[in-house]
């Protein structure tokens, strides 16, 4: 009897654990081994953030509107990348490509020619294109590296955010860095991230989904506003130690161990939004799949999802003025100025239903574009 009921409850137990087996979502990802660079070349791609450099402890050096805190900002800017491409091209680098990743608000690039390693290209266009998405192509870059990362929403690190203000994004029920962002987007080409440099929480939060990353850790966060930091001589000599092992190890005949990570099709995306963002305009919104500030849809590919998940940032930042109302009333003249706002909103309207208004002409010079504006 007792040899039955083992046999029975193994049975039973056996039949449980494959239902739970099924039942298990699909990894939001798989992993790739990338090709090995050509014999004699080795491309590499360094974009760059703003919110992650060493020496940087006062949000002020990233933001374009505070001139002087900014020229701060773009100095340790490119020390850090300085010190990275330096890094690369004694690994044995054949070319070293810079890209805007951050958007200061600067019609300029973030890093200053002037100061960049000659040796380093500038990638430009006479278009525009999203730094993310549109520089993915075949046979272009061996590997990428991503310099200044800050954590995703809710880290606790350093302006740890993605994207922007008060999101979160989420693929295949993964919410993710920018770092994997990018990583999910040059994996359509077998493209691994090598090195990313940034505090302490976005090093938590990539160690489980990117561990084969020589990653630099250039500061220890202690709120999303403050930082203990690294001696900034020592942080650039680890900066150009581990970009040298990066490529080093890319140019080994199994890559390194590098992996590149495909994002599994369809895609399950959302994006949560907290303050100052806000989704709650989407809640009624028929065919919308909204509850408790995110809003969650399916995607074909990874293009797809990243195009949806803009477009709904896009409507979640519409929260933004709310603080700007916030700041003007407590201005002597705020509630004058509030005044002064409804009285030109509400003649626009007037105005475009008498015909008597039409938007002025687009005058925009010719320029060159940087991927992030």
């Amino acid at each position: 009897m007792r040899t039955r009921l083992i046999a029975s409850f193994a049975l039973v137990g056996a039949v449980v654990l494959t239902a739970w087996s099924v039942q298990q979502p699909a990894a939001p990802y798989t992993l790739e081994t990338p090709r090995q660079a050509a014999p004699g070349r080795l491309r590499v791609l360094v974009l760059h953030d703003m919110e992650g450099l060493s020496g940087q402890d006062d949000w002020h050096t990233f933001d374009f509107e505070f001139t002087d805190a900014y020229r701060r900002g773009q100095q340790l800017l490119v020390d850090d990348v300085n010190a990275v491409v330096d890094g690369l091209f004694a690994g044995g680098a054949t070319v070293v490509d810079v890209v805007d990743g951050h958007g200061s608000g600067n019609p300029e690039p973030d890093v200053r020619r002037d100061l960049l390693d000659k040796r380093a290209n500038q990638v430009t266009r006479d278009t525009p294109f999203r730094q993310y998405v549109d520089l993915v192509a075949p046979d272009v870059y061996d590997g990428v590296v991503l310099v200044g990362m800050h954590a995703k929403t809710g880290s606790g690190g350093f302006a740890s955010h993605t994207f922007t203000y008060g999101i979160e994004f989420r693929m295949n029920g993964l919410a993710i860095t920018e770092t994997e962002l990018v990583a999910f987007s040059w994996a359509r080409q077998g493209v691994p991230i090598i090195m990313v440099s940034g505090d302490d929480r976005l090093k938590r939060d990539v160690s489980s989904t990117m561990p084969w990353l020589e990653y630099v850790m250039v500061k220890t966060a202690t709120s999303a506003s403050s930082a203990t930091l690294r001696p900034v001589a020592e942080a650039h000599a680890d900066l150009r130690a581990a970009a040298r092992r990066a490529a080093e190890r890319l140019r080994s005949p199994d890559a390194g161990g590098f992996k590149s990570m495909r994002l599994r099709e369809p895609v399950q995306a959302a994006v949560r939004a907290v303050a100052p963002a806000s989704l709650s305009p989407l809640r009624n919104v028929p065919g919308v799949n909204y509850a408790d500030e995110m809003v969650t849809f399916e995607a074909p590919d990874y293009q797809a999802a990243y195009n949806g998940l803009v477009a709904l940032t896009n409507v979640a930042s519409r929260a933004y003025p709310s603080v700007l109302a916030e700041v003007v009333r407590r201005r002597p003249d705020g509630e004058q100025a509030i005044l002064d706002y409804a009285e030109a909103l509400n003649m626009r309207w007037l105005d475009v239903e008498s015909g008597r208004w039409s938007p002025p002409a687009a005058t925009a010079a010719p320029r060159r574009y940087f991927g992030a504006r």
